[in-house]
Order: C-alpha cells, then sequence, then structure tokens
C-alpha cells in the first residue's frame, strides 16, 4: 500500500524503509504474556484450590481481578505511556509483570496469588497501548499490517499452548511451574525490547485524574454486572446475590450505572477537550463513521467468541462430563484457524477494501453459527462440527485483525496510544457481555425447555419434580442428575425419562443459542458495511483527510 498522493510505484513505496522484524519479536511475545498468563489461570484453579485450601469461588477471584484491572487502567495506562516514553514505560511494566509472576509462584496464600494478579492486571493496562504504540513506530505500511495481524495470532496460540503446557505441568508438577514460563516469557520480551525504536515521552502529557477515576468505576461496574447476570439473576434477585433492590438482581442495577458513568465520560472528555485541555483519551480517533463502525465491529466479533469459548467448553466438561483436554481437542479446529488468519488476512488487504473484508467476514460467521446450530450432537468430534468451528475461525480471526488494522492506519502515530487503550477498553468489555449473554441466554432457554418437558411427561409426576426441583435445573451432566435422582423415591424408567428430558433440554438449549448468536452476527453486517472502502493500494491519511472513505 501507498500513501495518497504518493506517485512512487506500489513495490517501490512498499519496499522502501523496511525495517528488521526483531522489533515485533519483543511485542509479539508480549501479548504472548499477557495471554498465556490469562488462560493459565483457568488450567491452575484445580491445583490452587488444592494448595490453599479454599473454595474455588475465592480462586477465580484470580481471574476477575486481572480482567477489571485491566479494563479499568489501560486509558489511564495509556496517558503514561504518552508521558513517560512507550520504550520506556514498556520495559517497566514488563518487569512488574515479571514480579507478578514471581507473586504467583512463592504466594503461601490465596491472598497473594490475588495480589500478583492484580499486579499482572496493572502491567497489561499499559503493554495494551503500548504494543499498538511501539508497532506504529517500528512499522509502516505492509508492515505494519502484518505487525497488527501477528498480536490476533498470538492470542489464539497462547490459549493452546497455554492448556497443553499448563495442564501437563499441573498434573505432572503442580500449578506454580505454570507461571515460572510466564516469568520466562516476561524476561524474553525484556531482552527483545532493546531492539525496539526509543521514543522520547511528553512530560507536558498530563493524566486526566476525573476521566481516569470516572471510566474505571464504569468499566467495573459494567463487567461486575455482566459477569454475575448469570449468578445473581437476570432480573430478581438470586440467593446468590450479594444484596437486592426490591427484589430486584443488582447485576442488572451495576449496568445501569455503569452505562451513565461511561456517559459522564464522554460529556466531560468533550468538555475537556473544548477548553483546549487534554483528554485522558483523544476521541478524534472515533471522529469519522469508518472508526467507530471498527470499534462496534469489533466489540460484536470479541463478544462472539467468548459466547463460543463458553457454550462450547460448559457442554463438553459440564454436559458430557468430559475432560479439559477433550475440549482443547474440540476446540482446536478454531483456535489453530484463527491463529492462521489472522496471520494472513494481511495479503487480501492488497486486493480487497476492508469493507469488503468485513462484510465477508460477518458472513462467515454467521453461516457457521447457524451451520453449527443444525449440526451439534453430543459428540464435538464429527466432521459438520469441525467444519462450522473451522469456517467460524476464519471469519473471526479475519476481523479481529481488520477492525484492529482499520483503527491503527487510520490514527497518526502520536494517538496509536489511544487507539490502544480504546481497543483494551472494548475487548474486555466485550467478552465480558459475550460471556454473560451466552451464560445468560442458555440458562434461560435451557429452564423453559425443561419446564415445559416435565409439564409433558408423564413419566414425571409432580412428587418427584417437587423432590430434586427438575423445573429449576441448570447445565447438570448426566451423571450428576442420576446421582441426585437416587436421593429420592424415583423408579428406574423414571430416572431414565428426566435424563433423557435434560439431554434433549440442554442440546435444544445450545441450538437455540447458537442460532440467536447468528442472527447478532448477521446484524453486524451494517457496521461492517461502514467499515473503509479506500482502494486497495491506498493508506488512508491519518492528518484528517477522508481519502476513499
Amino acid at each position: 500500500m501507498t500513501t495518497r498522493g504518493d506517485t512512487r510505484p506500489p513495490a517501490e513505496a512498499a519496499t522502501e524503509g523496511r525495517r528488521s522484524w526483531l522489533p515485533l519479536v519483543s511485542l509479539f511475545l508480549a501479548q504472548v504474556l499477557m495471554s498465556f498468563n490469562v488462560a493459565a489461570l483457568p488450567v491452575s484453579l484445580g491445583g490452587m484450590v488444592e494448595d490453599f485450601g479454599v473454595p474455588p469461588t475465592v480462586v477465580s477471584s484470580t481471574i476477575v481481578v486481572y480482567g477489571l484491572v485491566v479494563a479499568a487502567l489501560v486509558m489511564t495506562g495509556a496517558k503514561l505511556g504518552q508521558r513517560v516514553g512507550w520504550v520506556t514505560v514498556f520495559r517497566i511494566v514488563v518487569a512488574t509483570f515479571a514480579g507478578s509472576a514471581v507473586l504467583m509462584i512463592v504466594s503461601p496464600s490465596v491472598g497473594w496469588a490475588i495480589a500478583g494478579q492484580a499486579v499482572a492486571g496493572a502491567s497489561a493496562a499499559v503493554i495494551v497501548p503500548s504494543l499498538v504504540a511501539l508497532i506504529a513506530e517500528n512499522y509502516q505500511g505492509t508492515q505494519q499490517a502484518t505487525a497488527v495481524g501477528s498480536l490476533g495470532s498470538a492470542r489464539a496460540i497462547s490459549g493452546v499452548s497455554a492448556f497443553f503446557l499448563g495442564g501437563t505441568l499441573g498434573t505432572l508438577v503442580g500449578w506454580r511451574p505454570v507461571f515460572g514460563i510466564v516469568l520466562v516469557l516476561a524476561l524474553a520480551v525484556l531482552a527483545f525490547s532493546v531492539t525496539l525504536r526509543a521514543d522520547r515521552g511528553d512530560p507536558g502529557v498530563q493524566v486526566d485524574v476525573v476521566a481516569a477515576a470516572v471510566i474505571g468505576g464504569a468499566v467495573v461496574l459494567l463487567t461486575l454486572g455482566f459477569n454475575n447476570l448469570n449468578a445473581w439473576g437476570l432480573f430478581h434477585a438470586s440467593p446468590a446475590a450479594p444484596f437486592d433492590v426490591g427484589g430486584l438482581s443488582p447485576a442488572p442495577l451495576l449496568v445501569l450505572a455503569g452505562l451513565v458513568l461511561g456517559q459522564a465520560f464522554f460529556a466531560w472528555t468533550r468538555r475537556r477537550t473544548a477548553a483546549g485541555k487534554v483528554p485522558l483519551v483523544d476521541l478524534g480517533v472515533l471522529a469519522r463513521p469508518s472508526e467507530r463502525a471498527a470499534v462496534y465491529a469489533m466489540f460484536v466479533i470479541v463478544a462472539l467468541e467468548a459466547a463460543l469459548n463458553f457454550s462450547v467448553p460448559l457442554y463438553i466438561q459440564i454436559v458430557q462430563g468430559r475432560t479439559p483436554f477433550d475440549t482443547a481437542l474440540a476446540m482446536m479446529p478454531f483456535n489453530l484457524t484463527v491463529f492462521v488468519t489472522a496471520t494472513l488476512v494481511v495479503r487480501l488487504y492488497r486486493r480487497y477494501p476492508p469493507r469488503t473484508i468485513g462484510v465477508a467476514g460477518f458472513a462467515l460467521t454467521t453461516v457457521a453459527l447457524v451451520w453449527l446450530s443444525f449440526v451439534v450432537t453430543n459428540n464435538w468430534e464429527t466432521l459438520p462440527t469441525i467444519l462450522g468451528l473451522f469456517v467460524f475461525g476464519v471469519g473471526q480471526g479475519a476481523l479481529v485483525t481488520l477492525v484492529f488494522n482499520v483503527l491503527v492506519t487510520a490514527a497518526p502515530a502520536s494517538r496509536a496510544g489511544d487507539v490502544g487503550s480504546i481497543r483494551g477498553t472494548a475487548q474486555n468489555l466485550a467478552s465480558a457481555v459475550g460471556t454473560a449473554l451466552a451464560g445468560a441466554l442458555l440458562v434461560t432457554i435451557l429452564s423453559v425447555n425443561v419446564g415445559r418437558a416435565v409439564a409433558e411427561h408423564v413419566e414425571l409426576p409432580p412428587s418427584l419434580v417437587a423432590q430434586v426441583d427438575l423445573d429449576d435445573v441448570n447445565f447438570v451432566s448426566n451423571d450428576d442428575l442420576r446421582a441426585v435422582l437416587e436421593t429420592t423415591d424415583a423408579t428406574e424408567s423414571q430416572v431414565e425419562a428426566a435424563v433423557g428430558v435434560n439431554e434433549e433440554a440442554r442440546l435444544g438449549a445450545l441450538r437455540l443459542g447458537l442460532l440467536v448468536l447468528a442472527g447478532i452476527s448477521a446484524t453486524a453486517v451494517l457496521p461492517a458495511g461502514r467499515l473503509p472502502r479506500y482502494r486497495p493500494d491506498e493508506i488512508p491519511d491519518p492528518s484528517g483527510g477522508t481519502g476513499g472513505r
């Protein structure tokens, strides 16, 4: 690609000023570092529960704390990078990430582990925008597009490697050596960071403390609210809810409060910008419809990915009662496809505009989800199911890289940190929303399906339903259901009837849930249709020209 007004041949413009790929090694490994740490936490839950002697819900706080800290601080982290200098702050926070790994390795209690992940989250809040800024600083043109694509492939490969390495080490040695790998990765990132192009910070950049507090609170409330819609209740408060307001669940109230704070943040930022002061994030990077469309598209595709990543393990591990290894095998076609597609999709940028690739990507994810809703069975290793996951992976991998690249190339290097902070905030919120949507949707459909089936089934009398609460059952395995029924006066035929109802209701819930996700994917074609349509041999003018948009 060449810049608008550049009269040189495209080949000459593309090759002139090409830089070594060594700086990308550090940035690629930094993305692997963060993604591996996140993926290693679920793998280590069992070992930490046994080691610390606490319930799984307490240990899972490590995951919650990490995500909350990243999402709440990522915009502040971007401003720190602009003030201190991206290379300097990058090295500092990678070193603190290494310190968080040490905390995990030596932690004598779960409190230390939670503190370790809080440190890791604060470090990642700076690393996320740093990656974008350093890519913009070190690469241009097609090299920049390739570098952006590498971050998407790093996320995909990290999840697979974390499971296999973490599962192996956790089984043979223990959970602590898993974070020894995190420590080694952090040291490797530091070693390769010497190849990064140095930059100078701007001491005049001020951190808007008010905006940082408001957006941090908004993100925390939204994340907590969405993540607990299923546990605390979608509308009415469940027994697990920490409190209720007139019987209403606190989860939707937290979401509402988060939305209000989010609007307050945008109002404050616009007011500060109009006054000539430096805002926490420059909303100018979202000034054009195509850039806002890229953020919407990013939110939807990340939410869909999170929903699928929740639904498949839920069904395989909880419903079918199979191992995490079986889950990894079932998701392997998807993860590997995302890895390959995210890397190779940049080759299409020379032939097709982003709008065409974006619409095609959402068309693929929609077709894949519809296909899966019809072909999914109790066996995830069937060829039709693998084909559906493969097609979804192609669309997802292409879209994540594409929309990220649209934002990076549309903004000047000085605003790359703002792009990175928006990306980090959008992805964290989308992941929470996607997981919560999948959980609430599947459980609601399951409840309706089971309730209707129980009412219609002649072999399940009201007395048995009252004993095991069959009309309010959650996703449970057949073995667990049989164990519960053994404590009742159910006959063998009634037990088999209840198991049959459970099987059909679960499969029906999953299929209908996939169809709903397909509908959401289809609606995302609208924002994808507003992505840039500049010619493949052009790069949009970051200074503000509209180009071919």
